[in-house]
């Protein structure tokens, strides 16, 4: 009998842990096919093509997979040879895997196991003698100092992204906003040409917060609590296909989520038109529209907000 009971718990303890490893998984970002190459499929982006080789903004490296604080700006270094590269990581970030012929030291990230790239020792370059060789598409950027941790990201259109960025940077748990253009198909799109409204992307913010402080649920809420998600293509007196209320979604936990908040304003006899869309490539805005309110000094004009949940 005392057998048996073992067995059951040991059941039970596999089953909650298999959850668990689902429930993981399902926040993991969506990946797409040169991403699925270097960080699934452990391969290697072509030298000086990545997009933070020469990036020398202050700021931290996040895992592209999971959210995961990998790397700081204090950290890098021009080493000269076509990548990302770092003389220190930040405490229990990254894993040392040695490759199967011995040759080299694979890097991955400690929480989800993405690829990376290498490390290597004693080349000289700084004074700690080690280079984290680092590709560019395992890795996002963001213009703050993050502690060591795992943040995630929330991409939302709702008019004007100056009213929703003022508004969401006011949420506790959040550390960043930034302003930009996602949803179209013309790259690196410029203000004046997104606001010709024929590029397809819609004015959009980038939310970068803390799960431990702030819930996915809860950005979304507050997002559709800040701006009427009942107008067709417009936000108060801004109209145009740019304006559009849309949720981009970056992982599987996400696009339910959203879906579930859609569901219950629909429920209570709102017309929803927000549309819910796979995230795509992000594209960050001009500088003079980034912390917009906060340095002009005054409040959004079509956004504020109004109890829905």
């Amino acid at each position: 009998m005392k057998a048996l009971y073992i067995k059951i718990i040991i059941i039970i303890l596999v089953v909650m842990a298999n959850k668990t490893s689902g429930q993981e998984k399902a926040r993991y970002n969506f990946l797409n096919q040169i991403e699925t190459y270097v960080i699934e499929e452990k391969g290697t982006e072509r030298a000086w093509t990545g997009r933070y080789t020469n990036n020398k903004d202050q700021g931290t490296y996040l895992c592209k997979k999971c959210g995961q604080a990998l790397f700081r700006s204090d950290d890098k270094f021009d080493s000269r040879c076509g990548w990302p590269s770092f003389d220190d990581e930040i405490e229990g970030a990254v894993k040392r895997i040695p490759d199967a012929d011995g040759m080299r030291t694979e890097i991955v990230c400690s929480n989800c196991n993405a690829h990376l790239g290498h490390v290597f020792e004693g080349e000289g370059f700084t004074g700690k003698n080690l280079r984290h060789c680092v590709n560019s598409v395992s890795v996002d950027f963001v213009s703050d100092e993050l502690d060591s941790g795992k943040y995630e990201t929330a991409i939302l259109a709702g008019g004007c992204f100056w009213g929703v960025e003022y508004y969401l940077q006011k949420m506790d748990g959040v550390e960043s906003v930034v302003s930009g253009y996602t949803g179209g198909d013309v790259k690196n799109p410029s203000y004046r040409e997104v606001t010709t409204g024929r590029t397809g992307h819609a004015e959009a913010v980038k939310v970068l917060y803390d799960p431990g402080k702030v819930s996915y649920k809860d950005v979304v809420k507050t997002f559709l609590e800040i701006h009427d998600p009942t107008q067709v293509n417009r936000q108060g007196p801004d109209i145009g296909e740019q304006y559009r209320s849309e949720i981009f979604y970056m992982n599987d936990y996400q696009k339910e989520t959203a879906q579930k908040l859609l569901n219950i304003l629909r429920d209570k006899g709102y017309d929803v038109a927000t549309e819910l869309t796979r995230a795509g490539e992000f594209y960050e805005a001009e500088k003079y529209h980034q912390d917009y309110y906060f340095e002009k000094g005054s409040s959004p004009y079509c956004h504020g907000y109004t109890k829905r949940f």
